[in-house]
């Protein structure tokens, strides 16, 4: 498995030819987490079409940071984003968005060797305080516990799941 941080660039540019595969395969990832059920701000079906576009539209943000896995054959198998305070007073502060991995590629490390990287990348930029939400009792919320990641609270029916039942979501946050 490689971990690569993408270059902020609009995925529509002719210049990075590689940029539509790469949003295809972050489609393909993010619509297998919504199929599995992950509540990650869609509802089911996710078609392919739809994440594509979700993709192309946040790639390009000059304040977020967006890492891929690969496996051996150079296929996107899970991603997360890092997402910088850009207010003067939050310049030591960012948020962990879409931490997902493919299904198939589920139980080798994928989402530690992401967080790790997202983290350490993170310290470099000064960013002391993170901050995420997860879905209360899923299996994100346990592997950041893994990692170290401390519980601020639980918000009651904040977002809905895929088959639109309401779920609790747990606030998390970590010092570097």
């Amino acid at each position: 498995m490689r971990i690569e941080l993408l270059r902020a660039a609009d995925p529509a540019d002719s210049a990075d030819p590689a940029a539509p595969a790469v949003a295809d395969q972050l489609a393909d990832v993010l619509v297998d987490c919504v199929a599995g059920g992950a509540s990650v701000g869609f509802l089911a079906p996710l078609g392919h079409e739809e994440a594509r576009s979700w993709w192309r539209a946040v790639l390009p943000d000059p304040d977020t940071l967006t890492w891929v896995a690969r496996d051996d054959r150079d296929r996107v198998i899970g991603t997360v984003r890092l997402v910088l305070a850009t207010q003067s007073n939050g310049g030591h502060r960012a948020e962990v968005s879409k931490l997902l991995v493919h299904r198939d590629a589920r139980g080798r490390g994928c989402a530690t060797a992401l967080m790790t990287a997202l983290e350490d990348t993170a310290q470099r930029l000064g960013r002391t305080v993170l901050v995420l939400d997860t879905q209360t009792g899923s299996p994100a919320e346990r592997l950041y516990e893994r990692l170290g990641w401390q519980r601020v609270g639980v918000v009651d029916d904040y977002a809905a799941t895929p088959d639109g039942r309401l779920d609790p979501t747990t606030i998390m946050t970590k010092r570097l």
